[in-house]
């Protein structure tokens, strides 16, 4: 079977969030089935000078037939200019930004070319390219419930216009999510949550849960174990993500001072570190700022405890998978680890105020022993339910399922 899958540009290595998601649901699916790529590259995820890397990184399990760039990533001025636009055009902006007519002729192209058995559209943004080709089956992969998070974004935001902003882009998306759900014969959902969610958008499509997963021949515990570094947190994700950035600032504001020990460390990972948050590392010398690291493991693993005060956005956190993965204590809002079979006291420790996230993050530092099972729990959750090679192999037998129910409509023939 030939899938031809539509999606943003993996860079390598494809470190958290939906990018971490496609690749591991692309590496496994390309077991199966030949897979062409088509995409775009997003340069705050795979500046120009890293390109050739990711595009040679993901030519070992697929054939890049094109990468093409993204209009608004032309620079600030033209983004804000589109997101103005787009409150009087017909779709909003979480359409808008990825529609480009050069690549819609490019993947009618490729089809042409190519003659794929499915499409694979990794994204509500990449809709419009599924119009392409009306003829071949096809399945939209959602990392979120984007409209669902979008209204939720809405509720949190305390800036009066941004909010509302939110929410006019929310209730436009949703139906949009609506009007095109019909256009796949698939829908992948993170998580059952999600599942349920695009079930209440669209009753009649079929939704199947193809969860995030983690790639266990990387993110799993040293052996021997590594030294843990006593009194040590860390939190790692990327911080132009909101929901990631307003965790942090709930920690580094509200969480921290309340934990005075001079000897605490506390460490954040990951890209775009702004201002205000590497000024709070220069004004407390316990807390450490490394933007992007190659490697995110070591940092995870030399630390005592993983904290996660996500308490918005959608899907299910990686970053939370990636943590049980490695068998770090974790200490988590119960919103971070929506969609994941987590039991809080069995392999998650779970808190929602300032209070309680820095109690539990000290009664770990205190007595380490008497947490080693919500590691060890942790490990054993990821290799029963979240090993991405079992997920992959559900994913494409969800392929063969669509195309094999196209092929008996048209009476065709179509390897697997």
């Amino acid at each position: 079977m030939r899938v031809l899958w539509i999606s943003h540009l993996i860079p390598f290595p494809p470190a958290g969030g939906a990018r971490q998601r496609s690749f591991g649901l692309l590496s496994q699916v390309a077991k199966q089935h030949e897979i062409i790529f088509a995409g775009f590259n997003q340069t705050s995820f795979c500046p120009v000078d890293k390109l050739q890397a990711a595009i040679e990184g993901l030519q070992q399990h697929c054939h890049v037939e094109h990468v093409d760039s993204i209009p608004s990533d032309r620079g600030r001025v033209h983004r804000y200019a589109l997101a103005a636009r787009s409150l009087v055009t017909r779709n909003p902006y979480t359409i808008n930004w990825l529609d480009k007519p050069a690549f819609r002729e490019k993947i009618f192209e490729i089809v042409r070319t190519h003659a794929p058995d499915i499409l694979h559209i990794d994204t509500v943004s990449l809709i419009p390219y599924r119009t392409v080709a009306p003829e071949i089956p096809a399945a939209l992969n959602h990392h979120n419930v984007e409209s669902r998070m979008l209204l939720r974004r809405a509720q949190h935001e305390r800036n009066t216009a941004l909010s509302a902003y939110y929410r006019q882009e929310g209730r436009r998306l949703r139906a949009y999510e609506k009007r095109t759900s019909t256009l796949f014969g698939a829908h992948l959902a993170c998580s059952e949550l999600d599942g349920e969610a695009l079930q209440d958008i669209s009753p009649s499509v079929r939704v199947e849960v193809v969860p995030n997963g983690v790639d266990r021949t990387y993110f799993r515990p040293s052996s021997p174990p590594p030294a843990r570094q006593p009194k040590t947190a860390i939190f790692a994700g990327g911080l132009g993500w909101y929901p990631n950035a307003s965790a942090v600032r709930f920690l580094i504001e509200r969480v921290w001072p309340l934990i005075p020990d001079a000897d605490a460390r506390l460490t954040i990972v990951g890209r775009e570190p702004p201002v205000w948050l590497r000024e709070a590392a220069l004004k407390d010398t316990r807390i450490s700022v490394t933007g992007w690291v190659d490697d995110v493991r070591p940092h995870i693993e030399g630390s005592s405890v993983y904290v996660c005060p996500i308490f918005d956005g959608g899907g299910t956190k990686l970053k939370v998978l990636d943590a049980l993965a490695l068998g770090i204590p974790l200490i988590a809002n119960p919103i971070a680890c929506e969609g994941i079979s987590v039991t809080n006291g069995i392999d998650v420790l779970f808190a929602e105020t300032p209070q309680e996230f820095a109690n539990k993050i000290v009664a770990v530092w205190n007595n380490p022993a008497a947490f080693e099972h919500i590691g060890a729990n942790g490990v054993k959750l990821i290799a029963d339910k979240y090993d991405i090679v079992g997920i992959g192999r559900r994913l494409a037998s969800i392929y063969q399922e669509l195309v094999d129910a196209r092929r008996r409509r048209s009476g065709t023939t179509v390897a697997g």
